[in-house]
């Protein structure tokens, strides 16, 4: 078995929710705030794209960051329009956030719909 590794650990994160019924366009223009936001504010997101299922019903989008402090960075730059986001136009809203986070990302609640994943980085003595 192979595993990577990585010498300087940044946090990857997939973020998958389902579309409303009837609200692809509003989820649409929500989601280019959302973008715009970063684009205006993180300076610490190295990526950020959002994908949308051949059906129009579900979404993933692939976010990474510097550290744990660019994430909560993008939380709290993010917090109007994403609440915007769940209230009207999203639900079922799932985090997975891969490597390792600081005591501060760990204490971070669910909220709502909210389902929070961590899964550590792999560590091998070896290298």
């Amino acid at each position: 078995m192979t595993y990577g590794f990585c010498i300087y650990m940044k946090l990857q994160l997939s973020a998958k929710m389902k579309i409303r019924p009837g609200m692809l366009e509003g989820f649409k223009s929500q989601a280019a705030q959302c973008i715009s936001g970063v684009k205006r504010k993180d300076t610490g997101t190295l990526q950020y794209d959002w994908f949308v299922s051949s059906d129009n019903t579900e979404c993933e989008i692939r976010e990474t960051y510097e550290n744990s402090d660019a994430l909560l960075a993008h939380v709290e730059n993010l917090r109007e329009p994403l609440r915007i986001l769940f209230e009207q136009f999203a639900t079922d809203h799932s985090v997975v956030i891969y490597g390792d986070p600081s005591a501060q990302l760990w204490k971070m609640p669910n909220q709502g719909e909210l389902i929070l994943r961590y899964i550590p980085s792999f560590k091998d003595s070896n290298y």
